[in-house]
């Protein structure tokens, strides 16, 4: 990036920010902060700062203009020390990351930003469901990273001085890592006989449950060639089994409500394990693990400016997340009234503010926040008016 595109890039941001309110986390004097500023070639992290090192945030952010900005997930004796050791960790909140980058079945090279952002929404839901449902947390705060993803705090008395081994066991639930699935069926007795069901209590054995429940429901609507059809395309479960699996669920809804998969026979096991597996691949949240697992993480302020992009750190409303529209709703609106001429470098089309735009190399006038966002992301550079 030289030196007029870095220029620029400063100089709006600090337009932003002298008229921003950034989203301060609870006990700010308690973390360290960190920004990276639009310095020359590599980019080089300031950190080890309390908040009293930066004074007001607002007057800072305003003054400095930096690229990016940082608060530690973890609170501390004494944020500003210059060693991890010094600082006297205290506990830290639980932090979960969603990139777009890391999704399984999202190719970075092929995907455009906005199928990108689409595909991780989704991935926020499931994660959002996982944490609600299965671990009961309430006290979540969701933020639009301003980037490819979304962050989700969750700020527990309970849970700030887990450390990282306890918190790798929550993020290998999440994404259901070396899930046991014959542990999904418990064996007890009834009746003086013992019986295989499927955990329906809680879980990714109430999950499968429910997967089971909607797939029997799915038998139930076919003619009984179709609804063979349909199991004998499990590998495993030829037509004999099929049938057995027929009379026992089709006919005997009270079993599968119970999650009662003894009267299936061989092939309701086959079956609740394919079942498990689709569940796990339309269930599970792709989270980044050394966020969540790493006690001592930075995380972007919302309300403040992603470096990479131009859009805005934005922390949701819970209720308001169908609704939210990053490419419309993150994009500053300080950068929307006004045009800017740059000299685009790696040309292609961009969707941004509800408007899509295809440019070819070589100079263009822009809207602004299309202007920010090629030239944060390089590629396009700043030209004279």
């Amino acid at each position: 990036m030289d030196r007029r595109t870095r220029e620029y890039l400063a100089g709006r941001f600090g337009d932003y920010y002298r008229h921003a309110e950034p989203t301060l986390p609870p006990d700010p004097d308690a973390r360290e902060w960190a920004h990276i500023p639009w310095t020359r070639g590599e980019t080089t992290m300031v950190r080890h700062q309390s908040i009293y090192d930066l004074g007001d945030v607002s007057d800072f952010l305003a003054r400095e203009a930096p690229r990016h900005v940082y608060f530690s997930a973890a609170r501390y004796d004494d944020p500003g020390a210059q060693s991890m050791d010094e600082k006297g960790w205290l506990d830290a909140d639980l932090v979960f990351d969603l990139d777009a980058d890391h999704l399984p079945g999202v190719d970075p090279d092929a995907a455009t930003y906005a199928e990108m952002l689409a595909a991780c929404k989704g991935a926020l839901f499931r994660l959002l469901d996982l944490l609600e449902t299965d671990f009961g947390f309430e006290d979540t705060s969701v933020v639009f990273s301003g980037g490819r993803g979304y962050h989700v705090h969750v700020r527990d008395d309970s849970l700030s001085t887990l450390d990282s081994e306890a918190r790798r066991e929550i993020v290998d639930y999440v994404r259901a890592v070396d899930l046991d699935v014959d542990g999904l069926i418990r064996t007890r007795a009834v009746s003086g006989a013992t019986r295989r069901e499927l955990r329906t209590a809680g879980g990714w054995g109430q999950r499968t449950h429910r997967r089971l429940e909607a797939f029997v429901d799915e038998l139930r609507a076919m003619d009984e060639a179709d609804a063979r059809e349909r199991l004998t395309a499990f590998e495993g479960i030829g037509e004999g089994r099929a049938d057995t699996l027929l009379d026992a669920f089709v006919a005997n809804p009270e079993a599968v409500a119970r999650g009662n998969v003894e009267a299936g026979g061989p092939g309701a096991r086959l079956l609740v394990e394919a079942l498990a597996r689709e569940t796990v691949d339309a269930e599970t949240a792709p989270i980044d693990e050394p966020v969540t697992t790493d006690t001592h993480r930075l995380i972007r302020l919302p309300g403040s400016l992603h470096g990479g992009t131009g859009l805005a750190v934005r922390r949701l409303d819970r209720d308001a997340l169908d609704d939210f529209d990053p490419l419309v709703d993150a994009v500053p609106e300080r950068f929307t009234n006004h045009s800017v001429r740059i000299e685009v470098t790696d040309p292609g089309t961009v969707e941004l503010d509800g408007d899509s735009f295809t440019l070819d190399a070589g100079e263009h006038s822009v809207p602004e926040c299309i202007g920010v966002f090629l030239m944060a992301r390089d590629r396009a550079r700043k030209v004279k008016e």
